[in-house]
């Protein structure tokens, strides 16, 4: 091979070379900007606006369940609300003299879950038309009633409520209350999550009280 072709060769290879290492520059500043507005989109879709709803719904061993599988639910807890003694104890409230309602809080990020969607829950797991209790318990502590932290709480409780009363679902008015919440009293350690710590004496509750076979008799076949 002459010398000329050698050169030209060499030049070739150089030039090779260096337009590889311009590829791989440029590559590597396009993946860095995929990574980087991957990574922004991330911190958007990971910036949970969290919320908090209140609900009275009879028996709070039976309206913590309905939430804590929903995605987009942070946290429930079970307690007590609606009534004028400050924390109060589960005896007290049983009495019935406290004012106070069996209640679930839910925390929830309302970027995945809506508040609209955790009111269609809450409808789902009770009788609206019950002004004396719920299923076999009876008295103001297992009265239902929506307690709203907002303005627009307010207005999607109760435009869900008047959406529930033209459906004609039931039969009998709708006595559940819409009210403004005030203070929340957690119920004592054993109250929380009942249902996973006494599973077989929750589920002879749940259907020995009537609410069982009353929900599947109403949302049954919609469930499904």
């Amino acid at each position: 091979m002459c010398k000329n072709s050698k050169e030209i060769l060499e030049m070739l290879n150089r030039f090779l070379i260096y337009i590889s290492f311009i590829l791989f520059i440029i590559g590597c500043g396009i993946g860095n900007a995929d990574k980087k507005n991957e990574s922004n989109n991330n911190m958007i879709n990971n910036n949970p606006i969290i919320e908090t709803a209140t609900f009275a719904g009879g028996c709070f061993w039976c309206m913590e369940p309905p939430y804590d599988d929903l995605l987009g639910v942070i946290s429930t807890t079970v307690g007590y609300t609606g009534g004028k003694v400050p924390h109060p104890t589960y005896e007290e409230v049983s009495t019935g003299e406290t004012g106070h309602a069996e209640a679930v809080q839910v925390k929830f990020d309302s970027t995945q879950i809506s508040y609209a969607d955790l009111l269609e829950v809450f409808w789902r797991n009770i009788d609206p038309t019950n002004p004396l209790g719920q299923f076999a318990d009876y008295g103001s502590q297992y009265r239902t009633t929506i307690f709203y932290h907002d303005k627009r709480q307010k207005e999607l409780a109760l435009k869900s409520r008047k959406e529930l009363e033209k459906s004609g679902k039931f039969d009998k008015p709708i006595v559940t209350e819409i009210v403004a919440f005030d203070k929340f009293y957690p119920a004592e350690d054993y109250h929380q999550e009942f249902y996973k710590k006494n599973p077989l004496r929750y589920n002879s509750y749940k259907i020995g009280s009537g609410r069982a076979g009353f929900l599947e008799k109403m949302w049954g076949e919609e469930k499904k």
